[in-house]
């Protein structure tokens, strides 16, 4: 999918690894001027150097997505240093993977405050940004099919991510007024940082051949739709929840 995003300006949190590390530098490689949030500003360094490397803009701004200040400071940094806010990738999360049983409040916390209260802060500071700028926005949150269907031993990851689809429509309604789309890509299972131990299991090999496709999502999978979301592509899109989990979803129960 070619989508040309010269003269965009966008924000990717969590962006040290992982999907965060690899939607940064889609974007970057679409045109954009992207900036870079995590709790560290030296993580973000070798992905820095890795877009610039490419003939992309970048530059990292610390924030901890769980602190609303950080986020204040980290969003208006972004916006400032990029001269604008047209993007923002609500990427940052985590997950506990234990029985419910176990999950201690610590867990709970870690977890929610992450993937929903931090998205929520990160998602009304910049659409503050892009409000006062008066050119509206696109914002996309990461969100995931555990957020449509549920799986064992993650009950603040799927919680968190239930409640992360409801933010994106609530937001959708009332931010349209202000041309700012609010919509989320629902990935399915990714081998990532956050999953790698678990799909090397015997019940992570199980779960993979409920995936219609056989196989497990690879994160070139995601770009199409990311562009398309943070493209005039989808300009008639907002609430809407994407998912690319090569029909998991729809898999029988």
């Amino acid at each position: 999918m070619i989508v040309d995003l010269s003269g965009r300006t966008a924000l990717v949190t969590g962006a040290s690894s992982g999907l965060g590390r690899h939607f940064a530098t889609v974007l970057a490689g679409a045109g954009a001027r992207v900036a870079l949030a995590a709790r560290r500003r030296d993580s973000l360094d070798g992905v820095v150097a890795e877009i610039a490397a490419s003939g992309g803009q970048a530059v990292a701004v610390p924030m901890d997505v769980t602190d609303v200040a950080s986020v204040r400071d980290g969003v208006r940094e972004a916006a400032g240093v990029l001269n604008g806010l047209d993007i923002l990738v609500n990427n940052a999360g985590t997950t506990v993977s234990k029985a419910a049983l176990e999950h201690t409040e610590a867990d709970w916390d870690g977890v929610v405050d992450t993937n929903l209260k931090g998205a929520f802060l990160v998602a009304q500071e910049a659409a503050r940004v892009m409000k006062d700028g008066g050119k509206g926005g696109s914002i996309v949150n990461i969100a995931s099919i555990l957020g449509l269907r549920v799986a064992g031993h993650v009950a603040a990851y799927a919680a968190s991510k239930a409640g992360l689809v409801q933010l994106t429509q609530a937001l959708a309604l009332e931010w349209a007024r202000f041309g700012i789309r609010v919509n989320a890509l629902a990935p399915g299972y990714m081998e990532t940082d956050l999953n790698r131990d678990f799909l090397a299991t015997d019940a992570g090999q199980a779960l993979i051949k409920r995936v219609p496709q056989r196989r497990l999502g690879k994160l070139p999978d995601l770009d199409g739709p990311l562009l398309l979301l943070c493209s005039d592509a989808a300009a008639y899109m907002t609430g809407a929840i994407v998912p690319v989990d090569g029909g998991h979803l729809v898999n029988t129960l």
